[in-house]
């Protein structure tokens, strides 16, 4: 700002700015009227909050009118006990990503690119909490699950725009104690990959970060070289893709081996009861799950757990694989090359 201020004056950048706002809402206006002027709802669930067993929904209404996105979230359920609780902010986040995903990701991202986007999300839900109420999951799961139930929502107005499900959680996983070979304490944190949904014409990418993540794999040597840890197994799953015309993504496998004396173990995931859904005839993928190896016996852990960890002990950790698109027919197979060779695909 200062370097811009240097060859401009505050008058000239402040129109500029003005300008470029303008300029990103009459774009996304374009994109919006190409739109049909269609409605559509969907939910999804989230497994849990880490006290309950029971389903937590999120609803949305789409309506696209000449200028303007409507999404309402009423119907969605009432903030919870445990940490999946969204901001406002982080459902506006979820919901102006997908929109940028179905207009064009390429429009400038300000102001004026969102503009014409009304979101409704009742207070005091999981989609806009009240204080004093848990919000750590709720950027790092709920969002996942905003941007999918949205997307679900989409795929009936504009279904070769719209992937299946991903694996619709970031599988955070942390580990801290004390290193034994520095004798100070140690933090890793990292999110998993999982399957990418499978598309109007492509298969889902195997072993992936998707939608709301903004993060990328560690290497196993840069973890192992940093943290009293030892990979013993990273891998894609075989077969836990959706299948269909398209199949979902694969999900990986990872084995992490603690090293290190009472480390504990943090998980927050989902997508362990309800797999990644497909779409237009596409198989669900195959869901996640969580566990702990001690000797020879292999114990199950809840989605959003602590645990307490020996040397020894390896954390097993099973992502979600992508939902499948299409049902595999030669009628659709056919009806996409002829979208291929129209440019619709």
């Amino acid at each position: 700002m200062g370097e811009l201020l240097k060859k401009s004056s505050v008058s000239t950048a402040e129109t500029g700015m003005d300008q470029l706002i303008n300029y990103s809402e009459e774009l996304m206006l374009k994109k919006i009227g190409e739109l049909p002027r269609k409605s559509s709802s969907a939910i999804d669930y989230l497994d849990d909050d880490g006290f309950s067993t029971t389903d937590i929904p999120i609803r949305v209404k789409v309506t696209i009118g000449r200028q303007s996105v409507a999404f309402d979230f009423s119907g969605s359920a009432k903030q919870v006990q445990g940490p999946l609780n969204a901001v406002y902010s982080v459902t506006l986040s979820a919901v102006y990503y997908v929109v940028r995903c179905v207009t064009d990701p390429s429009i400038p991202a300000n102001a004026g690119c969102f503009k014409p986007i009304q979101v409704k999300a009742p207070s005091g839900t999981i989609v806009n909490v009240e204080p004093p109420a848990p919000v750590a999951g709720g950027n790092v799961e709920t969002s996942t699950r905003i941007v999918d139930v949205t997307l679900k929502a989409f795929s009936s107005i504009i279904p070769e725009k719209v992937c299946a499900a991903c694996q619709g959680t970031m599988n955070n996983v942390t580990i801290g104690g004390i290193d034994p070979r520095t004798g100070k304490y140690f933090t890793y944190y990292e999110t998993i990959a999982g399957g990418f949904g499978a598309r109007y014409s492509k298969d889902g990418v195997d072993g992936i970060h998707s939608h709301m993540t903004n993060t990328l794999n560690t290497p196993v040597e840069a973890l192992e070289s940093a943290y009293p840890l030892r990979i013993k197994k990273y891998e894609l799953v075989r077969g836990s893709g959706g299948r269909g015309g398209f199949r979902g993504g694969l999900g990986v496998r990872r084995d992490t081996e603690v090293l290190a004396e009472r480390s504990t173990i943090s998980l927050m995931g989902d997508r362990q009861r309800h797999g990644p859904w497909g779409l237009s005839g596409g198989l669900s993928g195959s869901p996640g799950a969580y566990g702990i190896v001690r000797g020879n016996q292999i114990t199950s852990l809840a989605s959003k757990t602590t645990l307490t960890a020996s040397p020894g002990d390896v954390l097993t950790v099973t992502t979600p694989g992508g939902g499948g698109y299409g049902a595999p027919s030669r009628r659709m197979r056919e009806k996409i090359e002829q979208d291929r060779a129209d440019g619709k695909a």
